[in-house]
């Protein structure tokens, strides 16, 4: 069973969970948008076993803090600091969705620091139209206001995000969902065509692969970071 744990970095306090062999190589999780840590139990005692790993609840989400301020270099700095916070140098990362993109925006900052990259199902940084922001009745698990600031940023990222997909230089796997995601597959398929070396993996179970098919993905992703 995974152990939750916080650290404090940034002025806020970050939940995580942490699981697998201390000594073992770092791996990092992060979630898509409105999710957490928690997310991550269907695949996360398969990595486990190789890795040290951390699922980590991005600010807004889960157990973390909910700062009022957000937006996805917060989330990237936040990250950072972490790491920092971890002692961890040098780590891989598998990400889904929103979580992609922090990931990405990371390894492009720092590419010295993500050795190896999982993005799943994460949407190219093209604009897009916006489909309707509604909240959804009853208590959320997330901060309703990091979606409003979050969200402007997916729908017209900066067009800088475009380029720097180019500075990355870790080995990276990208996961498509195929036709059953909502996710544009044009896109997620020139997002692994942008990043150097980067390999594109359709599993055609929507966006959600990692509940969807855990061992198909586990077992691929594993693969993957053992190479």
């Amino acid at each position: 069973m995974p152990e939750r744990r916080t650290v404090r970095v940034a002025g806020i306090r970050l939940s995580y969970e942490v699981s697998g062999p201390p000594d073992a190589v770092p791996l990092l999780l992060l979630h898509g948008l409105g999710e957490g840590a928690a997310d991550w139990a269907p695949v996360a005692p398969a990595f486990a076993r190789d890795h040290r790993v951390h699922a980590l609840d991005l600010r807004g989400h889960g157990h973390s803090d909910r700062p009022g301020r957000y937006s996805l270099e917060l989330m990237r700095d936040d990250v950072t600091a972490f790491l920092d916070a971890l002692g961890i140098d040098r780590t891989r990362i598998v990400a889904h969705s929103m979580g992609g993109v922090v990931a990405h925006l990371l390894a492009a900052a720092e590419p010295e620091r993500v050795t190896r990259l999982v993005l799943e199902d994460v949407p190219l940084p093209r604009p897009r139209t916006p489909p309707p922001l509604v909240r959804p009745d009853g208590e959320l698990s997330f901060d309703w206001e990091m979606l409003v600031q979050v969200r402007p940023q997916l729908d017209t990222p900066p067009a800088h995000w475009l380029e720097q997909l180019g500075a990355i230089t870790a080995e990276t796997l990208v996961v498509a969902g195929g036709p059953l995601s909502h996710v544009p597959q044009d896109g997620v398929a020139e997002l692994a065509r942008r990043i150097p070396g980067g390999r594109l993996l359709t599993l055609p179970v929507g966006h959600l692969v990692h509940r969807e098919a855990p061992e198909e993905f586990a077992a691929e992703v594993s693969a993957f970071l053992g190479a």
